[in-house]
């Protein structure tokens, strides 16, 4: 069975719930070698390891087994501590740690039968049977808010908390900053009208807007963004924790920020009628939002008023108020600068976001849709316009010396199979993506995307849209972003919350004051721009789970009642429905579908009925009755009502 010549290959593995094995094939990209679980030999998903290639092919897969584990992702899990006889196992939440651990009695801790926990593998000498591990930390009772919340951050490799000198050194910053003289090396753009435009419980003020129409018919308009830079300087412990977290994560109930407190909601917020540390990008504009003039720099800057985003719609649409001016002319330029970009093949992808009303126990009491108004996109479009000319300067600066490091937001062209796919996939609901072959640009998804717009499969084609694409991360090489149709793009625009953006802030002032091109610079920001690419997945990650999880506990109280929903997904056990107005995702079980017996006919993307020909189609809008919630498993059961 093993093939004796075959060498050694060394790899990231990616490991089901099921204990099967997924390891890339370097001479073709879609086809993984599959790793059953008598060979995984004790990999987890995310494991550096080494394989053996088989001589073997199961239902036409290549097979290979793992030979070494050089290096583990993750061998530290959150879950569940179970009692059995004089000793515990523990369930991890996350499915894909295949095997439950045991814990002896007096590595067990605090922990208690029902516990949410953290526990370590300290050793794993048979695969086939249960590791051995260890109580590292009791987290709360399982089912718990709390517990829940802090349970998904933890697992993914965050902390609530700040280490005691990291805390201690955001402190100091308080004092030095009130005995500093702060117009020193800035420019001051106290006498200007400037405002942020927030979520109504936004803590932190990442970025301002300042407005002052010129004598010539221009406009000058300032983005005015948090000088993090000053406060979290390179080598101190304030910056590696930075470095360490890269984000901030947002959970249905609470933010884990990037930076202690005292930075992200005092010293570095702009809050109003404070003077405040500004990096700027200020533009002069003519009335067609074509940009005539550009500054960087650091600024001292006051905010006249803090709105959140109703406030300003509000003034917007009464057009009366404070500020109504400038922001009815910004609204006038930042649809210009939202015309122009689609005109050269941007793709918008307004999907639809869930908030959560919870009680004070932090049980999910109302769900609603997130809705994005005028005042949103001026917004957008202005961090859009810095980001995209600050990417501009720093590219330019690379092509004078190749030595010198800029950071850039990247989006690459979809790849052709997925392109294909989605074509089809669109195709078996009744629209059309122009593609030759797989290649296709922005303005012909666009146009499809158009297209859907108002059908029942409008947020259906959209997710599966934004799944065929490639993901954004951060890179040095510059390769423009497909999505926004942008030769240049970077994060230059929310340093309290992304780690890449200090960074930007830092490349920028070193080029703005003509300092000192550091050796080896580039190798050192790639190795950042993947930790930040990486954390940012993570922290993705989490705040899904913690939706999912919001989701299912709401829905929990609505068991026996019925819901209009639309099948997202069919598979051979089952059709996925998504209910639409809490975007809760479930499954209707083939098993408990008896009026018939039905069958997945993939190519049609539905299951079909034996004997009667019932079809049930992605797609398709339906009505259903919820049977069951797992919160704990983060699954909802469904079944179809039957007309």
């Amino acid at each position: 069975m093993k093939d004796s010549n075959s060498p050694l290959l060394e790899g990231i593995i990616k490991v089901t719930g099921k204990g099967v094995g997924y390891f890339p094939n370097p001479a073709d990209e879609d086809n993984d070698f599959e790793v059953q679980p008598e060979r995984i030999n004790a990999a987890l998903t995310g494991d550096t390891v080494k394989v053996k290639i088989l001589d073997l092919e199961v239902y036409g897969r290549k097979q290979a087994e793992v030979v070494e584990i050089i290096e583990r992702k993750k061998t530290a899990f959150v879950g569940t501590l179970e009692k059995s006889s004089s000793d515990f196992f523990f369930i991890a939440d996350d499915k894909r740690m295949y095997r439950d651990i045991h814990v002896a009695a007096e590595k067990a801790g605090n922990g208690k039968d029902g516990d949410k926990v953290q526990v370590k593998i300290i050793s794993w000498i048979d695969a086939a049977k249960s590791p051995e591990g260890e109580v590292i930390r009791v987290i709360g009772r399982k089912g718990e808010h709390n517990a829940e919340m802090l349970g998904i951050i933890i697992d993914k490799g965050f902390e609530a908390d700040f280490p005691a000198d990291v805390e201690a050194e955001a402190r100091s910053w308080k004092q030095k900053f009130e005995s500093e003289d702060h117009i020193e090396g800035r420019k001051d753009f106290r006498n200007t009208t400037t405002f942020t435009i927030d979520p109504a419980d936004a803590k932190d003020f990442d970025d301002a807007i300042s407005f002052k129409k010129l004598t010539d018919g221009t406009y000058e308009i300032g983005i005015h963004i948090a000088d993090v830079s000053h406060f979290v300087v390179p080598g101190t412990a304030l910056d590696r924790e930075a470095v360490k977290r890269a984000t901030s994560i947002y959970l249905v109930d609470r933010t884990i920020p990037m930076l202690p407190e005292i930075l992200s909601n005092d010293l570095c917020s702009l809050n109003p009628n404070e003077d405040k540390y500004a990096f700027s990008a200020v533009f002069v504009m003519d009335t067609n939002a074509q940009v005539k003039e550009r500054w960087f720099g650091r600024t001292l800057i006051i905010s006249d008023k803090r709105f959140a985003y109703e406030e300003a719609q509000e003034v917007m649409d009464k057009k009366e108020g404070v500020f109504v001016e400038e922001l009815l002319t910004l609204n006038t330029l930042a649809k210009k600068l939202k015309a122009e970009k689609f005109a050269h093949g941007a793709i918008e992808f307004e999907t639809d976001e869930v908030k959560f009303v919870l009680d004070d126990k932090g049980k999910p009491i109302r769900v609603y849709k997130k809705t994005r108004t005028d005042v949103h996109k001026l917004i957008e479009e202005f961090m859009l316009l810095a980001n995209k000319e600050v990417a501009k300067y720093l590219s330019d600066a690379h092509e004078k010396n190749p030595k010198i490091a800029g950071i850039y937001r990247i989006h690459n062209a979809p790849d052709k199979d997925k392109i294909m796919d989605l074509a089809t996939f669109v195709k078996a609901l009744g629209f059309e993506l122009k593609h030759h072959d797989g290649e296709t640009t922005g303005e012909d998804i666009s146009n499809m995307l158009k297209s859907v717009e108002g059908s029942p499969s409008e947020a259906l084609i959209k997710t599966a849209t934004i799944r065929s694409m490639q993901k954004a991360i951060y890179s040095t090489s510059n390769i423009g972003h497909f999505g926004l149709a942008f030769k240049y793009y970077t994060h230059f625009t929310s340093p309290i919350r992304r780690y890449p953006d200090v960074m930007v802030h830092r490349l920028l002032n070193r080029l703005l004051t003509h300092g000192m091109v550091e050796e080896n610079e580039i190798a050192k920001y790639q190795f950042l721009c993947d930790v930040s690419t990486e954390r940012e997945i993570e922290a993705s990650e989490a705040e899904r789970a913690s939706i999912k999880y919001k989701q299912v506990e709401y829905m929990q109280e609505h068991i026996g009642e019925e819901f209009d929903a639309v099948i997202s997904g069919v598979s051979e056990w089952g059709v996925y429905v998504e209910e639409v107005n809490t975007k809760a995702e479930g499954m209707v079980r083939l098993k408990n579908m008896t009026d018939d017996f039905y069958e997945l006919h993939e190519k049609q993307y539905a299951v079909v009925g034996k004997n009667t020909g019932k079809k049930y189609s992605l797609g398709d809008e339906v009505r259903v009755k919820l049977i069951a919630s797992d919160p704990e498993r983060k699954t909802l059961d469904f079944a179809f009502v039957l007309e």
